[in-house]
């Protein structure tokens, strides 16, 4: 690819922060508050140095790497095939369950105007709806991903900062009493923190497309970390505004963001925020689309999985994958609301981050001969410490989601050995021919 069409640092950054900032952010601070009251703020505290924390891991081996594949390299190359299989399997499962997140997410959104579309039958419509009208989208080959990315991550990030540059002046103290109005414990800390952590989720995206990007050594380690710090401090503000003026309501509040904009800026901040909300999930619902079943295809190119996968229609377009997206999206789409998803979406993310944090130490050792362009301070302690406490989060999701958010780790260990068996037969045959 020409250089002057790769992704620079300022597009990369842009790029990181679309991947970042979606609907956690518009959606969970009243979750949060109904959870653990304004001692929730802790819990954005706590889930900012573990992801920053992250980052740096992310930004080391990254640095190590000019191909694509981002957490699945990682994992091939430290821990051996096996493993990558499992975590490159596990980022398709991902994808899968993140764009159900967001259907959801755009029907919760859209709530604010439409009181009904985040409930039972009218808000399975919509997500399905979005699914299967962007999968057929796709599959025609309309390229309407490209060219969104810039626009949408201005579209989110506008009423994200006046609602907060505004808002920090209408904020009273008072709403802040009790920190912890159900009290304060390890479960109740460790649920609010999960939960949130969705917000979080989506900076390891940055390093796939490695290859489309300027000196990707160089600029996707400073980018990863732009990226994070830039999100933590206005998720930190968005939480701080929103429990400062809506004080006890927050908890009840299902579009906290616009509620909490309305009371400081009228019905005119209420509508800037749902506009940017379902922009910014609109958007990432796009993305998504196009992105989502090229993790399929990547991984039967790859002989990962069956070679049909990978199949194009006349149109170019890889449909085969493209279906068999979006009928596991619209399943698990129909299986709960968007906290729910978004938890599920949360544990089915550290199959990628425990691996890639384990990663940067056995990398080091196994191939000192990786010269990365960033490297953790602190030696081993950050990453084990990210590590432990990803173990621990873990820890703290119930059975449900642990099943639903890592299933996929299952289901990969007899196709791991039947494609390995499959592969195995091809050399064979070849090797007589």
């Amino acid at each position: 690819m020409n250089d002057k069409k790769k992704f620079g640092l300022f597009s990369i950054v842009l790029l990181g922060i679309n991947g970042v900032i979606g609907s956690g952010i518009f959606l969970l601070p009243g979750k949060a508050m109904k959870i653990m009251g304004p001692g929730s703020l802790w819990a954005y505290v706590f889930d900012m140095f573990l992801v920053l924390s992250m980052a740096l891991c992310f930004a080391e081996t990254a640095g190590m790497f000019e191909k694509n594949g981002g957490p699945y390299i990682y994992a091939k190359e430290a821990f051996g095939n096996f493993v990558g299989f499992e975590v490159g399997i596990m980022k398709w499962a991902i994808s899968i369950i993140a764009w159900a997140t967001m259907a959801v997410a755009f029907a919760t959104a859209l709530s604010a105007i439409w009181p009904q579309a985040a409930v039972g039958a009218t808000k399975n419509i919509v997500a399905v709806s979005i699914l299967v009208g962007l999968g057929i989208i796709n599959i025609l080959g309309v390229q309407i991903a490209k060219y969104m990315n810039n626009i949408i991550t201005v579209g989110k990030l506008i009423p994200l900062i006046l609602f907060a540059a505004i808002g920090i002046f209408f904020i009273k103290g008072s709403n802040f009493t009790p920190i912890f109005p159900h009290g304060a414990s390890g479960s109740t800390f460790g649920a609010a923190a999960i939960l949130i952590f969705y917000a979080f989720t989506g900076f390891e995206s940055i390093a796939v497309a490695a290859e489309d990007m300027e000196n990707p050594q160089k600029n996707i380690p400073i980018a990863i970390i732009i990226t994070m710090c830039l999100a933590s401090v206005i998720y930190i503000m968005t939480q701080a505004v929103a429990i400062g003026t809506l004080g006890p309501n927050l908890a009840k509040s299902v579009t906290p963001v616009a509620d909490s904009a309305k009371t400081f800026l009228g019905s005119f901040g209420g509508t800037l925020v749902t506009a940017g909300t379902l922009i910014s999930i609109g958007g990432i619902n796009i993305a998504a689309s196009f992105i989502t079943p090229r993790s399929g295809v990547a991984l039967a190119e790859n002989g990962l999985m069956p070679n049909i996968i990978a199949k194009n229609s006349r149109f170019g377009t890889p449909y085969i994958a493209i279906i068999i997206t979006v009928v596991l999206a619209s399943l698990i789409a129909l299986t709960g609301s968007f906290t729910q998803l978004a938890a599920i979406s949360v544990v089915s993310r550290f199959a990628q981050y425990i691996p890639t944090c384990l990663a940067v130490t056995v990398l080091r050792k196994k191939r000192p001969d990786l010269k990365s362009t960033f490297r953790v301070p602190f030696g081993p302690v950050l990453p084990t410490l990210s590590v432990l406490a990803s173990i621990w989060l873990l820890s703290k999701a119930t059975k449900i989601q642990i099943i639903w958010g890592l299933g996929a780790l299952l289901i990969g260990v007899p196709l791991y050995f039947i494609m390995k068996h499959l592969d195995s037969n091809k050399i064979n045959k070849t090797q007589t021919m």
